[in-house]
């Protein structure tokens, strides 16, 4: 088996990668405003209902309709991945994970034009879309080989005289609500777990970006992928999220959202239905308030880059984005200053202009909520950089540094999901650490020092998942970094880890007496 190597970036600053990406888009400019059915064993079905899907930098333009599946629909699905699950799960394992190595593959021809789509559907500058593209690459290429190796179980003790084994079998029906902020990469990698691990999916990808995974179910029937085993049926989270979750022949749930939507669903999922004979199993991927600490040892220019790039990478719509930094008195002035030169540097606008490092927020609900925060940090702390927004033609929100926070004030507590990060100043590195600490989420973190003890007291005191020294907190890599936190970030299910398949199959101990 080959080994597993991460898909490469590309790298915009090559004349023939930069043209690459700008055909790209016009391939996909030319596919604007189509419609799409949903995908129900294969079966395409339009509804009269539709979904449209609006692209964030220029809210006029459509990138497409996408038919919206009702709870009728959502049971039919549910029939038909209920029984295609019986012949699934008896497909040799190395038969599924070759579905996925050919559909990486499809991708990776086609990478600039799904990177292209994202640019145009989920407002990713080009890196952003790029990053994401090749994470959905990722994923297909390493759970495809982490089920080679799953597939014989583990290994377990036998005494003279008997035989003992330890196989994985797939769950059932899985549940996959994916988010919109990596509409491919979270998307693929969530539904393409369940699939290799011999489950059935109904696919419900987020309202505002449903036209990458229509085109990545396209990819997977090219694949070899036989019908009913992925689903896809976008709706409404209210109607047909809350019947699938609560459906009696729902085995699972993957999600990756928002704090609330997330305990709600584990609310539901906990619930006993009639016919239900089974345990719920929820994987569950929610939200963070990450921070940078900056150690009074430590390179400042780095620390301000790290903080400027996590904070602000796709307009801070992701879970691991620095919504907060914490710096050591000692350097707190000196890194503010080039944090706020740094930001008044960024060029914001239409991320199909390569020349734009941050685009818009993703639609009008998150741009009300961003603004809002921002005036409640013009209350809490002083406005350095940003504060500024205008929702005209597209839902552009400038990258903001409130300062001089306290520990308590909303903004350093509160999920924003925007381009906007507060700073607080700490006596010394253990009140950072603390005040890194003060949240009820713990995704990712950083620590920027050059003082080995306290990195190594961070190591094992600061209380996130993904921690990160001397870089950036966003931008974990499948199958290096393996990603999920811990208390209300989730389930800690580390997607792209060496354990995740696993949380969609079950054990089953067998002992032969010879």
């Amino acid at each position: 088996m080959i080994p597993y190597k991460h898909e490469p970036f590309t790298d915009f600053s090559t004349e023939e990668n930069n043209k690459a990406y700008l055909e790209a888009l016009k391939k996909v400019e030319g596919y604007l405003g189509e419609e799409y059915p949903l995908i129900i064993g294969g079966e395409r079905i339009t509804t009269n209902d539709k979904i449209v899907s609006y692209n964030p930098a220029n809210k006029e333009e459509v990138i497409g309709s996408v038919s919206k599946a009702d709870k009728e629909l959502a049971e039919k699905a549910m029939q038909v991945a209920d029984e295609t699950f019986n012949t699934w799960k008896k497909v040799k394992p190395e038969i599924r994970a070759d579905v996925l190595f050919k559909a990486a593959a499809i991708i990776r021809r086609r990478k600039h034009e799904f990177s292209a789509l994202l640019s145009k559907e989920a407002g990713k500058p080009w890196n952003e879309a790029d990053a994401d593209t090749a994470e959905a690459i990722d994923f297909l290429e390493y759970y495809g080989r982490q089920m080679l190796r799953l597939k014989d179980g583990q290994p377990v003790e036998s005494r003279p005289g008997e035989f003992n084994r330890y196989d994985y079998i797939p769950l059932g029906v899985g549940v996959i609500i994916s988010p919109w902020n990596f509409p491919f990469a979270i998307m693929a990698g969530t539904a393409v777990a369940a699939v290799v691990t011999g489950n059935t999916v109904l696919l419900k990808p987020a309202s505002t970006t449903p036209v990458v995974a229509y085109k990545f179910v396209e990819i997977l029937e090219e694949a070899g992928l036989p019908a009913g085993v992925v689903n896809y049926i976008p709706g409404s989270g209210a109607e047909v999220g809350d019947y699938l979750v609560d459906h009696p022949k729902t085995r699972f749930i993957s999600f990756t959202g928002s704090r609330d939507v997330g305990l709600r669903i584990y609310e539901r999922a906990s619930k006993l239905n009639d016919g239900q004979i089974w345990l719920k199993r929820v994987i569950a991927e929610m939200g963070g308030k990450d921070t940078i600490v900056v150690d009074k040892e430590a390179d400042l220019e780095l620390a301000a880059q790290s903080i400027v790039k996590s904070a602000f990478g796709f307009s801070g719509q992701k879970c691991s984005a620095c919504s907060r930094a914490v710096i050591v008195e000692d350097v707190y002035d000196e890194v503010l200053a080039r944090v706020e030169e740094l930001t008044k540097g960024l060029s914001v606008g239409d991320p199909t202009d390569v020349s734009n490092f941050t685009g818009p927020v993703i639609d009008a609900a998150a741009f009300k909520k961003i603004t809002n925060y921002i005036e409640i940090g013009k209350g809490e702390g002083r406005i350095v950089a940003g504060g500024t927004a205008d929702d005209s033609k597209g839902f552009f929100v400038n990258p903001t540094v409130i300062a001089d926070v306290t520990p308590e004030a909303r903004v350093m507590k509160e999920e924003i999901f925007g381009p906007v990060v507060a700073i607080a100043k700490a006596k010394d590195f253990d009140e950072a650490l603390a005040i890194a600490n003060n949240t009820e989420y713990g995704l990712t973190g950083a620590v920027i020092t050059n003082n080995r003890m306290n990195q190594e007291k961070a190591r094992e005191d600061f209380h996130v998942g993904n921690l990160y020294f001397n870089r950036g907190c966003t931008g974990a890599i499948v199958g290096y970094q393996p990603f999920g936190g811990f208390n209300m970030s989730g389930t800690d299910s580390k997607a792209g880890g060496p354990d995740y398949l696993q949380l969609h199959m079950q054990a089953k101990t067998t002992s032969e007496t010879l």
